[in-house]
């Protein structure tokens, strides 16, 4: 759901899997975190890495997952779309470049008892990936807090409507106060534009464009073979240990299969879904899972899979009464089609226009304890403290200058504008399961919407102050309340509606945000909810693997998930690199 453009590195890249064997060196699949690994383990000649990407390069393709039926949620499935391309997720994200809180990475610390973290030690490498300048439109922001030489441009370069400056006016007036940055050491409670991965040129910044530069590629040290799909992980008995030894793959099902070794390491950053989906189909995971399905036991590791948690999203549908929206990206007449030439014209001239949007200009991140916002004589309900911190959220709110269903599928026949809340620390949890042993049958996912009372009680609390942000004056000039279309929400008077009408209608409506993550733990092997990494990453029980992606985060962090992506990456790239010259003396 992103319009500034995509483009790749194609042509640098090995697409006849019989080359992939020459490489003995870590090898990794790889999405969002794998092009970080890639790019800054090679800048050590003395490594050799082979990076296999299942999918392309530049033109986005999507595994397209349909959700288990969420039984919590109107019992209906739902379409869950995951990036199968270099760059993986970030190359087909709405580019908000909002971190999290500084207490969720103290949660993560406190968890593993390793201070290294910790937000005091790993805000350096958010710092370390990111490229921020001083823009004169907001003075306020810290750039001493922002890195400056990193590959990944963070800053203001995409379009912001007038429509999402009045959103954040009014969440002024329900009593949201403007923050600066949503990135800032204090945390990101308050409204303000979104910082986006978007360049000068109004161009989508990935991990792959960011990070697989061509000199990167260049390397003589880096091999990055496409459309090699890891079919499993090979392992074998070294000193009376089981070690990862090197990967198979292939580039379709009927085709053959090829395998390459490692001297070191192998790394999985394919992500929360298939991360774990790799390991089952290698024989690490739930032991009566893989019985199942035919898969030898290499270690019953019950985590892998499990503590799936996203968040989840329910919007509002409201007419644009300036008829300015982006609903001209499919156009129904021919004069929404020369506007829509129009804009095309001007963002492949200049970057500017409408499509340089990201969707997601402006947000607020709330807690839904804030007696000013959910005054305790309407919510006299105490509800559970999921946040990581006093400074942390458990709600954000944005807005997007057109409203839409199914992920952008379905748009309305007039002009519209779109609200939206999310629960940045949902309690819910689901799984990702086989349906096969074959490596091309896309896994089962659950994320479990709403299993948790918790969570529907508090969308209900966001769905309640998006519609307050509605009818602020601010909005006055921008959503026509008057509107009859049956189809937006203005007809259906949900200001009155009762909670349990409400809660109905977020049952319907709750889908994915893009941001599933945990279901390879990084926790202690023995913790309750399961650890499959340690705090080195280190797969239990196996030498010679590591997984390296959202899916290894303890706990989700407080809103965009990306950059922290890039942070874990950035970090367990320096420490492998210690490690290995180490390991040499």
């Amino acid at each position: 759901m992103a319009i500034s453009s995509f483009f790749g590195n194609s042509g640098k890249y090995i697409d006849d899997l019989s080359l992939v064997g020459s490489v003995e060196g870590p090898k990794h699949e790889y999405w969002t975190a794998g092009c970080v690994l890639a790019a800054r383990l090679t800048e050590d000649p003395s490594l050799s890495v082979l990076v296999l990407e299942a999918g392309g390069s530049g033109t986005p393709h999507l595994y397209e997952f349909t959700l288990e039926p969420q039984v919590h949620a109107t019992n209906r499935p739902r379409y869950f779309p995951r990036g199968k391309v270099l760059g993986g997720c970030s190359s087909v994200n709405a580019q908000m470049a909002q971190y999290g809180a500084p207490s969720d990475f103290d949660q993560w610390a406190a968890l593993n008892n390793d201070e290294s973290w910790s937000w005091k030690n790993l805000h350096r490498y958010f710092k370390k990936f990111e490229k921020y300048t001083d823009d004169p439109a907001y003075p306020n922001v810290d750039s001493s807090v922002r890195g400056s030489e990193g590959p990944v441009r963070v800053g203001y370069f995409n379009r912001a409507s007038e429509h999402s400056k009045a959103f954040v006016e009014a969440c002024g007036e329900v009593g949201i106060p403007p923050v600066p940055d949503f990135n800032g050491p204090k945390g990101p409670l308050g409204a303000g534009r979104v910082m986006t991965y978007i360049d000068s040129k109004g161009q989508r910044v990935s991990s792959e464009t960011a990070y697989l530069t061509k000199e990167v590629l260049a390397r003589p040290n880096l091999k990055v073979a496409i459309h090699a799909q890891v079919t499993r992980i090979i392992f074998d008995r070294v000193n009376g240990v089981m070690r990862a030894i090197g990967v198979e793959c292939a580039n379709s099902p009927d085709g053959p299969r090829y395998k390459a070794h490692a001297r070191r390491e192998v790394i999985i950053s394919a992500g929360t879904i298939h991360s774990p989906h790799i390991l089952m189909l290698s024989g690490i995971g739930p032991a009566t899972e893989l019985r199942k399905h035919g898969i030898p036991v290499i270690r019953d590791l019950p985590g892998v899979g499990a503590n799936l948690v996203d968040h989840p999203i329910a919007s509002l549908y409201l007419r644009d009464k300036k008829n300015d929206s982006v609903n001209i990206l499919k156009p129904k007449n021919v004069l929404e089609g020369l506007q829509l030439a129009r804009e095309v014209a001007k963002y492949q001239l200049y970057g500017t226009g409408k499509l340089a949007t990201n969707f997601g200009e402006a947000a607020a991140f709330v807690r839904t304890d804030n007696p000013v916002l959910f005054p305790p004589k309407d919510y006299p309900q105490k509800l559970e403290d999921s946040t990581s911190g006093a400074a942390s959220p458990d709600l954000e709110l944005f807005c997007t200058p057109m409203a839409f269903k199914d992920h952008g599928q379905l748009l309305f026949n007039v002009h519209t504008y779109s609200l939206h809340c999310y629960l940045v620390r949902p309690t819910s949890r689901g799984t990702v399961r086989l349906t096969s042993a074959s490596p091309w049958a896309l896994p089962s996912v659950n994320p479990n919407y709403l299993h948790s009372p918790h969570d529907l009680d508090k969308l209900l609390r966001g769905f309640r102050l998006i519609l307050k942000i509605a009818h602020a004056k601010a909005m006055e000039s921008y959503i026509d309340h008057s509107d009859t279309n049956p189809e937006l929400d203005h007809a259906k008077h949900l200001d009155r509606k009762t909670d349990d009408e409400l809660k109905e209608m977020i049952r319907e409506r709750v889908e994915t945000v893009y941001h599933p993550t945990s279901t390879c733990r990084m926790a202690p092997e023995g913790e309750a909810e399961g650890g499959v990494v340690d705090s080195r990453l280190k797969v239990y029980g196996i030498e010679g693997l590591r997984v390296c992606d959202a899916s290894v985060f303890p706990w989700i962090v407080s809103g965009h998930t990306a950059g922290a992506c890039f942070a874990i990456a950035e970090k367990f790239a320096d420490d492998l690199k210690a490690e290995f010259k180490a390991s040499k003396i």
